[in-house]
């Protein structure tokens, strides 16, 4: 591993006493093409930005509690502000938050908000519109997908317009980190009612969105950010085809693009005009087995399933080299709390026939759906898949489904489906969203008492050493019990003009923390 590479630790004293604790994530790059760390020439104002990304559906909405593809995604960065946020260098600094401070239980966390911030209405920020704002997330009736979040609050209150008081139902040394996701944008709040039609206080207003097509903004005048915002606008085109985003992108049409096609990518490497970027972070592919679901509620089917799969075939030529091996749970090389000595589960059809039998199968016939609005090459994987399967006794119908509607129809609704998660900064935030028992993006509805257990207690564990003995349990549970198929962690790999000018990328989320839009610039 590089220099960069090495991983960052975070002093958890830090973490809970400041405003800027180190943050969780390592930043690496398996492959030549390197993240770029020399800053371009200094930036400035100008332009309209068009960037194309590989999500984006009709069926989209502008209310943060609904976020469930990078389209919607970004538009959260760039539309919001949030109390906090994560720095190229994985640092944790406040945003709307001025600075916190928080008890040494880890229980009671209190947020001094930042003065002169405006919403694109012109009410000025004040403790209410967090509070409404987080509130929007919960509640018995709430659907969010922030929900399981802030799960563990038990009381937000002011202490004067400029405060505001989180009281935890048990400590959580890691909730700052929380308050930067997607879903948890503050906006602004009339009569205890959140503001959810898009108006922000982030760099940009929005102008026009077509969900599943386009969306247009322009430059926030009164945006409280000196050094950032520098387009004059933007525009963020939802292509889902990713042959059609290369098009776009090597004539001109736009000016950056998400999720290469790693099948094509030499051609774009050999573009003069064009800056290929792929960074290692959280992003991992998965197929999900629905728990809930036979033959998928018999933990050996899992398990043979598991076995099944060929994954440095899919690293090698899937991911060209860009990513790591999976090992069937979410925590990667890339978390604090990754779990080095967890063996890695290698293609073994002897394995996977040993627990096909032991499950009373002889041979197996399953469908797996796929589309790669999953991720890309999400079709070419579940073919590779299907061949090495069959080796084990496996017989997987590959069903071709459709781009457009794929997060609404096949994920989390088809009993085995591709599907993909950018990760979350720390490990507990990760266990949280996606694999908790009553979590509202459990791919695989899966439930496990002993690992639910020690998520909650690891949570407010202070000791570090006992807190990796858990999460490292908790890893290896989730492995050997749990309902996916987790194959690579995908580096992200864009490719953008040369007419960009941007400062190091940061890797906690793809396009530069999903902020790419104000923090870019024309060269």
């Amino acid at each position: 591993m590089s220099e960069w590479g090495k991983m960052i630790t975070p002093n958890r004293r830090e973490i809970l006493k400041s405003a800027a604790g180190v943050g969780a994530l390592a930043i690496s790059s398996s492959t030549g093409i390197l993240p770029v760390f020399a800053e371009d020439p200094a930036p400035k104002k100008g332009g309209h930005f068009k960037i194309g990304i590989g999500g984006g559906s009709p069926s989209d909405s502008l209310d943060p509690a609904t976020y469930t593809n990078s389209y919607t995604e970004l538009f959260g960065k760039t539309l919001h502000g949030y109390l906090t946020q994560i720095d190229a260098d994985g640092k944790l600094g406040g945003e709307l938050a001025d600075s916190w401070d928080v008890t040494k239980d880890a229980k009671t966390w209190t947020f001094k908000l930042r003065k002169g911030v405006e919403f694109h209405n012109g009410k000025s920020l004040d403790a209410k519109d967090v509070i409404g704002s987080m509130n929007h997330h919960r509640g018995e009736q709430s659907k969010s997908a922030a929900k399981g979040i802030l799960a563990s609050v038990d009381d937000i209150r002011a202490d004067g317009p400029e405060t505001v008081v989180f009281a935890l139902k048990e400590g959580n040394a890691d909730f700052a980190y929380l308050l930067e996701d997607f879903h948890l944008a503050i906006v602004p709040v009339k009569d205890g009612k959140a503001d959810v039609s898009g108006v922000g206080a982030g760099g940009y207003v929005l102008d026009q969105i077509d969900y599943g097509v386009k969306g247009t903004g322009k430059r926030f005048a009164n945006y409280w950010k000196l050094e950032a915002a520098w387009f004059d606008s933007f525009e963020a085109l939802s292509i889902q085809d990713a042959t059609a985003r290369t098009n776009a992108l090597t004539t001109g049409q736009i000016h950056a693009m998400d999720r290469c096609d790693l099948k094509t990518l030499h051609l774009l490497e050999r573009n003069k005009d064009l800056e290929i970027t792929s960074l290692a972070g959280t992003q991992f592919y998965l197929l999900a087995m629905l728990c809930d679901v036979a033959p998928f509620d018999n933990v050996d089917v899992r398990l043979a399933c598991k076995y099944a799969i060929n994954r440095q075939q899919l690293l090698d030529t899937l991911l060209q080299g860009h990513g790591k091996l999976g090992n069937d749970n979410p925590i990667g090389p890339a978390y604090r709390y990754f779990d080095k000595d967890l063996p890695q589960r290698e293609f073994d059809p002897d394995k996977a026939r040993f627990h096909l039998k032991k499950a009373g199968f002889s041979e197996l016939k399953v469908s797996l759906s796929a589309a790669d609005a999953a991720f890309v090459g999400a079709v070419d994987a579940a073919v590779l898949y299907q061949q090495d399967a069959t080796k084990a006794g496996i017989s997987i119908d590959v069903v071709r489904e459709a781009n457009d509607g794929y997060w609404d129809t096949v994920n989390m609704k088809k009993p085995f489906s591709a599907s993909y998660w950018l990760g979350r900064p720390t490990a507990d935030w990760m266990f949280s969203m996606g694999y908790a028992a009553n979590a509202a993006w459990n791919n695989s509805r899966w439930k496990n008492a002993r690992f639910n257990e020690l998520l909650v207690t690891a949570r407010s564990e202070l000791d570090d050493k006992k807190r990796q003995g858990m999460y490292s349990e908790m890893q290896s549970i989730c492995r050997d019990d749990g309902g996916e198929v987790i194959p690579v962690f995908a580096n992200n790999v864009n490719a953008l003009s040369k007419k960009i000018g941007h400062k190091k990328i940061a890797p906690n989320w793809d396009l530069d923390g999903l902020r790419c839009v104000e923090r870019w610039w024309f060269a």
